[in-house]
């Protein structure tokens, strides 16, 4: 009898060791499905993302022309001579232009419109909707409608102003208006964007916050100051960081406004780089260009998602 109890014991100790071993299995089994499943992901981010990157790399120390099949190692060359490019403090300006400016005014616009909608009004919805609607047209199809507007014959600009001069203004064609322009109209397509992470910001911060502000007499300013804009700081660390990459690669209303023009007066990185490869052949430097994009993009905004994340930790 005592055997067979110590022996039914035993089973008994035995089966949550055995439960636990399944479980261990069927998790290590889903575990490698799961990790299975990323591959095909994987495989695809190295062929369109990786392997591009580390031959843009290679091709810029060459001089390459873009299409034959033959071309020479010249080391540092590419680099040497966008340094000594007169022309690449101008679009490096720009570039920061488009970047920081469109940022600048996109976040700012937004929250406006973001605070005004927020609000219990009849036609928030429609109105959220005419501002984002900009979002889904494509830059390019935006640049060439505002390119309509500002042109120097026939603009919609400049017929209003035939109205009260006799000469047009021939805005895209001067170098201290048309890079404003350009960050205007990134600035107009995209600030839909900017709206709605902070309205859903806004509409995450819990309502109790404000009825104890104004049961300690808080003004509006003071609500906003203390309590909103706090609450708000992952939306606004997503929306800069979102806006200086989009701003700082601008390529599509560039062209469709002036092209680049004139000279180098509105260029950016990446329409120079376009420029470089198709129009002049010149895929070695092109691609020591968009090395420097790369590494103008990764700095600017990685410095701004640590400084912005410190900052939501202080807070």
């Amino acid at each position: 009898m005592e055997n067979q109890t110590i022996q039914g014991r035993e089973v008994i100790h035995s089966r949550p060791k055995m439960i636990k071993g399944v479980k261990m299995k069927r998790k290590l089994h889903s575990t490698f499905y799961l990790n299975f499943m990323y591959v095909p992901a994987l495989l695809l981010f190295c062929i369109f993302i990786f392997y591009p990157f580390f031959k843009g790399i290679a091709i810029s120390f060459t001089n390459w022309n873009g299409y034959s099949q033959s071309f020479d190692w010249i080391g540092l060359e590419n680099y040497i001579r966008m340094f000594n490019d007169p022309n690449i403090a101008t679009v490096v300006k720009n570039t920061l232009i488009y970047g920081i400016g469109s940022t600048i005014l996109q976040n700012i616009i937004g929250l406006v419109y973001a605070l005004l909608l927020n609000q219990s009004i009849k036609t928030r919805g429609i109105t959220r909707t005419i501002v984002y609607l900009p979002v889904i047209i494509s830059p390019l199809i935006m640049g060439y409608i505002w390119y309509f507007i500002f042109q120097v014959n026939g603009g919609a600009l400049n017929d209003i102003i035939l109205l009260f001069r006799d000469e047009p203004i021939n805005f895209l064609a001067n170098p201290e208006l048309n890079v404003w322009i350009i960050t205007f109209v990134n600035t107009f397509q995209f600030l839909g964007i900017a709206m709605v992470i902070y309205l859903a910001g806004l509409q995450a911060i819990p309502k109790d916050y404000y009825e104890a502000a104004n049961l300690d007499g808080a003004s509006t300013f003071q609500q906003f100051w203390h309590i909103t804009l706090p609450m708000l700081a992952p939306s606004i660390t997503v929306n800069i960081v979102l806006n200086i990459i989009g701003g700082l690669k601008l390529f599509d209303v560039i062209i469709a406004l002036t092209n680049g023009g004139p000279g180098y007066a509105s260029q950016s990185l990446s329409t120079m780089m376009y420029q470089m490869y198709f129009a002049r052949q010149d895929a070695g430097y092109a691609a020591s260009l968009g090395v420097l994009t790369f590494v103008l993009i990764s700095i600017i905004s990685l410095a701004s998602l640590i400084y912005l994340r410190r900052k939501e930790i202080a807070r």
